[in-house]
Parts: structure tokens; C-alpha cells; sequence
């Protein structure tokens, strides 16, 4: 809840559309941001007594005449954890918008006849991009309520899908669902994946299990339009070195490597991403010392290690910041340990990325209370609840009585304590 009242206060939000899921939260935010001046209904059913509904609000009021925005006007805000992991405001123009959805079709063997399936949230660009681009080649949007297994392949089924985003460990939890023969899902031609790269096992598994299907990998962020890259289907083989990588810019994208000093490098050395395109953001909203230490001369340095081989494809290699990537979603350490800090009784935190079967990565949390203090897990993870995204709190808490470790410096030594996780795993 904080985390939606700090965007709806950044932003200067006038008007907010909820669902029957969030009508007491809209409430309680309503008390608190007197800038708020309407709430509108947009769930199932009637809407509530104090709530105007979206349709009625429709057919009462005559058309308005078009605003006329266009080009470099502002057009939406995604709120991220951004490079550094502190919640800012993505600012993206009419202009950025259009190209992605255009850049994006240019990607896709098949542009006629599209039906998409959602399984993102749409404040997430895997959601947000589709609506545009499919939109845009007059296709079909069909919109699950939330993502679950079963309903995913039932409307893949019933609607015949041709397009979704997925992330590796959804893929994994369809193949391994009991009722996964159950559904035909032939239909489907196109399935992005991001967040991580496909592992090959579960490459050669999808190939075997849904032959119909066609895979690509995207790679990019909220500040680059949601994308960036793409690994095409046919350099999807098992065997060969490519399916490593997180493919070739886009239409209209260029991509670099460069050094620490902002140099570019050769081919097959490693550096830092960085991305040029008009899909890029404007500026983070209201951050412009933020804006400038990510987004100049033109190109947006994304915090990522990687490479480029001799013929332009990306090999990204790892993070410069500590980021925690848990099913496809982007879960910022420092973020998390804020949250910790907050909570009277913690001492010392740090927050970690451990091995998940499920999700790739889970969150996981390292506590030192403070003499005298007590809390457990639980506790913790109540606390988190109303601070943060569900996505984000840790799933694991372990506790400690000695101080963390640390550089000369002061710095903790997340390394040192990923390290002891997975010692004291490999012995359980």
C-alpha cells in the first residue's frame, strides 16, 4: 500500500480506477492524498455506493474532444526500482511508446490475426507492451483476472491464443502441471520469455512438449521501453552457444558495450550495457541528478555486465548491482533492506538472492535484532506486507546474534554471506 501511495503522491495522481480487489485500499489511500480528487469503479458487478462506475460514467457524459497530445508529450509512468532500487517514476513520451509497438511487431514472424493472452500485471511492461503492439495490428487482448495455471491454459484453449509472455519458471509450471495434457495449446505460435535466460534442459523439454510453439527471449527495462534485444526462434538450439545469449537489438536499437570510463570496447569484452533508441525514457520523474547518472550523451547505461560477440549478439553475464531476479520480476536488495531497517527491532539486515526451483531465485533475509528486541519471521514478513510488493518480501528469514560480516570499510559482504547460505545448503 505504501509503495502505491508514494507513486499516486509522485506522480500527482487526480484520479484513480480500481477493481472490487483494491476498493478498501483506494479508500484508505483516499484519506491520505488529498490531491485525489475521484475514485472510479472499473471491477465486475455494480459499483459501490461512494464510487462512480467506469461504464455509467461513460454513457451519462458526451464524447471530450481529443487533447491533441502527441510526439514528446508525456504519456505514461512506470514506477520501477530503477537502476539504484530506490521506487522512481519512468517517464515515457507518445513518441517512445509508438516506437516500441512498432519496433516490437518488427521483431514478430507473424504480425496478422494476433489473439494475446496476459499473464503479467499490467504494471509491468511484458503486460503494458502488448496492449500497444497488439493493439496497434488490430489483434485481440484477452485479459485473465490474475495468473493461475489452470485458467492460463483453459484460455489459451477455449480462445485460441496465439500470443503470450511468460517467464522460464512459468513455462516450467505448465509443463509440470498434472492437468497439462488435458488443454489443447496448439494455438499458440509466439511465447516471449525474459527475466532470465532459458536454461537448456528446459529449452530441449518445451521443444519436445510444445512443438507448435515458437520461443524469444527479450532482454531490456523499464527505461528502454521494456526491451531491447531479441533472440529469434531459430536461434533457439539446444546445443549451440547463442541460446546463452539474449539476442540482437531490435529494429531501430543500438547497443554497446562500454568500459568504465564510458569508452566503448571491443567485440567478446565484458563492460556495461548500454542501450540508444527513441523508445527510451524521458527522465525518472522529478530525479534529474538520477536521470543524469543513468541517461547521457544519449545512450541509457543499465547497470548490466555483458558482452557483445563478433556478430551483435548480447551475452549478458551479470549484474553490477545487487538485483535479485524471482520469477521474471526484478527484486532490488537495497529495496528490501530498507523495508528491514524500518522495523524497530532489526539491527543489521541484508538481503540475498538463493536458489528457488521454482521462481529461479527467492528473497532472502538476514537479521541481526537489536540487544533487548524481539521479533520473528513472521512478524517480519507482516511488516514487509504493508510496506512493499508480495513479490519482494523475502521468503526465507534467518537470524543471527553475531554482526555481519564486513569490508574494512564497513560495507556488508553479501558475497561472504551467499556464500555461507550455500555451504550450510550443500550440507542439508
Amino acid at each position: 500500500m505504501q509503495e502505491n501511495r508514494y507513486a499516486l503522491e509522485d506522480s500527482r495522481a487526480r484520479f484513480l480506477l480500481v477493481d472490487e480487489n483494491f476498493v478498501e485500499q483506494a479508500r484508505q489511500l483516499a484519506t491520505q492524498l488529498p490531491a485525489l480528487e475521484r475514485i472510479i469503479h472499473i471491477g465486475q458487478g455494480p459499483a459501490p455506493a461512494d464510487m462512480p462506475g467506469y461504464e455509467q460514467l461513460i454513457e451519462q457524459h458526451p464524447a471530450i474532444p481529443d487533447s491533441g497530445r502527441a510526439d514528446n508529450d508525456l504519456y505514461v509512468i512506470f514506477y520501477t526500482g530503477g537502476i539504484t532500487g530506490h521506487l522512481k517514476g519512468v517517464t515515457m513520451s507518445h513518441q517512445a511508446i509508438c516506437f516500441s509497438a512498432l519496433s516490437y511487431l518488427g521483431m514478430l514472424t507473424h504480425t496478422r490475426h494476433l489473439r494475446h493472452i496476459y499473464v503479467p500485471g499490467f504494471f509491468h511492461f511484458a503486460a503494458a507492451s502488448p496492449v500497444w503492439y497488439i493493439t496497434l495490428s488490430g489483434g485481440t487482448h484477452i485479459v485473465l483476472p490474475k495468473f493461475e495455471m489452470q485458467s492460463f491454459m483453459l484460455g489459451v484453449s477455449q480462445h485460441r491464443a496465439t500470443n503470450t509472455v511468460l517467464v522460464p519458471t512459468m513455462i516450467n509450471m505448465l509443463m509440470t502441471h498434472p492437468d497439462f495434457n488435458q488443454y489443447d495449446l496448439s494455438s499458440l505460435k509466439t511465447c516471449i520469455y525474459g527475466g532470465s535466460p532459458m536454461p537448456e534442459a528446459l529449452m530441449r523439454r518445451a521443444i519436445e512438449l510444445l512443438p507448435d510453439w515458437q520461443f524469444r527471449q527479450i532482454y531490456g527495462m523499464t527505461e528502454t521501453g521494456g526491451f531491447a534485444t531479441m533472440l529469434h526462434w531459430e536461434d533457439h538450439t539446444p546445443d549451440g552457444i547463442r541460446i546463452k545469449s539474449a539476442g540482437q537489438p531490435a529494429p531501430g536499437v543500438s547497443v554497446r558495450i562500454v568500459d568504465t570510463k564510458g569508452a566503448p570496447v571491443a567485440a567478446n569484452v565484458l563492460g556495461e550495457i548500454s542501450i540508444r533508441s527513441t523508445a527510451l525514457m524521458d527522465s525518472y520523474l522529478k530525479s534529474p541528478d538520477s536521470t543524469q547518472a543513468v541517461l547521457y550523451d544519449g545512450w541509457m547505461h543499465t547497470g548490466d555486465a555483458g558482452y557483445l560477440d563478433d556478430q551483435g549478439f548480447l551475452f549478458v553475464a551479470d549484474r553490477y548491482k545487487d538485483m535479485i531476479v524471482s520469477g521474471g520480476e526484478n527484486v532490488y536488495s537495497v529495496e528490501v533492506e530498507r523495508v528491514l531497517y524500518l522495523h524497530p527491532a532489526v539491527q543489521e539486515a541484508a538481503v540475498i538472492g538463493v536458489p528457488h526451483q521454482q521462481w529461479g531465485e527467492s528473497v532472502h533475509a538476514l537479521v541481526v535484532l537489536r540487544q533487548g528486541s524481539q521479533a520473528d519471521a513472521q512478524e517480519l514478513m507482516r511488516f514487509f506486507r504493508e510496506h512493499i510488493a508480495g513479490y519482494k518480501v523475502p521468503r526465507s528469514i534467518d537470524f543471527q546474534d553475531q554482526p555481519l560480516p564486513t569490508t574494512p570499510v564497513g560495507k556488508i559482504r553479501k558475497n561472504v554471506i551467499r556464500d555461507q547460505f550455500l555451504d550450510h545448503l550443500g550440507k542439508n
